[in-house]
C-alpha cells in the first residue's frame, strides 16, 4: 500500500513536471525563453515543450493605461497585433512662441519578441516617450499656422522617426495622428478676425475681378457695334453714291436725248443756238418755284429775263409739233 501510495506521488510529480513542460502560446502571441539566464528561443503559436525549471519565459513590462491613470504590467507572452498607444496631451512651444496642446494617437505593432523584450526595459514607455520628444522637435520647427496646414507632413515625419528608432527594439510604427491641437482663446479670436479679413479681401477681389471682366465685356461690345455701325454707314454711303451716280447717268442720258429730240424737230427751220436758249430758258422757268420757296423776295436778272423771252418767240417760230417735242424733250 505503501509503495502504491509513492508510487502515485512521483507519476503526480512527472505528470506536473512534463505539464509544466507543455506551453501553449495563443495566435497573434509569442514568448521569449530564456535557458539558464540566456536567451534561448522564441515560442511560435500552438503548443511548445521547453525543460521545466531550466527554461523560463522572460517577461515583459507594458506600460497600460486606466483612463488617465498608468500602471506597468509585467507579462509573458507578448502580443504581436496592432495596439494603439493614446498618448497623453502635452504642451508645445511652436516657432512662433504659441503654446499649444497636442494630443495625439500612435499604432504599433511588435514584430519581433526578442529585440522589443532586450532592446529596452520598457516598451510601450521607451515608444510614448519617443513620440512625444519627436513631436514636440517638429511642431517647434513651425509656426501656428503651418501646424495646421502640414499636419500630413507631421505625421510622415513621426513615423519615419518612430520607424527608425523601433527598428532597434523590434517594433512596426504603422501610423501617427494628431488627433487635436488645442490653442490658447485669444489665439484663436486673432484666427478668427483672421480668417473673417482673409474671406472679405477674397469677397472684394473676386467682386472686381468681376467688375473688371464686366467692363471688358461691355468695351468689347461697344467696339464691335461701332465698328459694326462704321461699315453700315460706308455701305449706306457707297449705296448712296452708287444711287446718285445711276441718276446722274439717266439725267445725262434724258437730256441728251432731249437735245437730240429738239435738233431733229427743228431741222432747217432755225438756228440750234436758239433752241439751245430755249432749253436753257426751260430749266430756268422750271427753278422758280424753287427758289421762292426758300426766300420771301425773287430777283430775275436781265439775263433771265432775256431767255424767257425767246420761249415765246421759239413758240411762234415752230410749229406746235416742234414745241411739244422739245417740252416732251426737257421733262424726261
Amino acid at each position: 500500500m505503501t509503495e502504491l501510495i509513492v508510487l502515485g506521488i512521483v507519476l503526480l510529480i512527472v505528470i506536473a513536471i512534463v505539464g509544466s513542460g507543455l506551453v501553449l502560446v495563443p495566435q497573434r502571441r509569442t514568448m521569449v525563453i530564456e535557458r539558464l539566464g540566456r536567451y534561448h528561443r522564441t515560442l511560435e503559436p500552438g503548443l511548445n515543450i521547453i525543460i521545466p525549471f531550466v527554461d523560463q519565459a522572460r517577461a515583459i513590462n507594458i506600460l497600460r493605461f486606466e483612463g488617465t491613470d498608468a500602471f506597468i504590467t509585467s507579462e509573458r507572452k507578448i502580443d504581436m497585433r496592432e495596439i494603439v498607444l493614446d498618448f497623453p496631451r502635452q504642451s508645445v512651444i511652436t516657432k512662433d512662441n504659441v503654446g499649444v496642446a497636442i494630443d495625439g494617437v500612435l499604432y504599433y505593432q511588435i514584430m519581433d519578441g526578442q529585440s522589443a523584450v532586450y532592446g529596452t526595459e520598457n516598451l510601450v514607455l521607451a515608444i510614448q516617450t519617443l513620440a512625444q520628444t519627436t513631436l514636440r522637435s517638429e511642431i517647434g520647427k513651425m509656426e501656428l499656422d503651418a501646424i495646421f496646414e502640414s499636419r500630413e507632413e507631421i505625421n510622415d515625419s513621426l513615423q519615419s522617426t518612430m520607424d527608425e528608432a523601433g527598428n532597434k527594439w523590434g517594433v512596426k510604427v504603422n501610423r501617427v495622428e494628431i488627433r487635436d491641437i488645442d490653442i490658447p482663446n485669444e489665439i484663436r479670436e486673432a484666427m478668427n478676425k483672421q480668417m473673417v479679413a482673409e474671406r472679405s479681401r477674397r469677397a472684394m477681389v473676386r467682386e472686381a475681378e468681376g467688375y473688371k471682366e464686366a467692363e471688358i465685356q461691355r468695351a468689347e461690345g461697344d467696339k464691335q457695334a461701332a465698328i459694326l455701325n462704321a461699315q453700315g454707314d460706308r455701305d449706306a454711303e457707297i449705296a448712296r453714291a452708287e444711287g446718285d451716280r445711276q441718276a446722274a447717268i439717266l439725267t445725262a442720258e434724258g437730256e441728251a436725248q432731249a437735245i437730240q429730240t429738239v435738233m431733229a424737230a427743228i431741222a432747217d427751220k432755225a438756228d440750234p443756238q436758239q433752241a439751245i436758249n430755249y432749253l436753257i430758258a426751260q430749266r430756268y422757268i422750271e427753278m422758280l418755284p424753287r427758289l421762292a420757296k426758300d426766300g420771301d423776295r425773287v430777283f430775275v436778272p436781265m439775263e433771265g429775263t432775256a431767255l424767257m423771252s425767246s420761249v415765246g418767240g421759239m413758240r411762234d417760230l415752230f410749229a406746235p409739233a416742234a414745241v411739244s417735242a422739245m417740252d416732251a424733250g426737257t421733262t424726261r
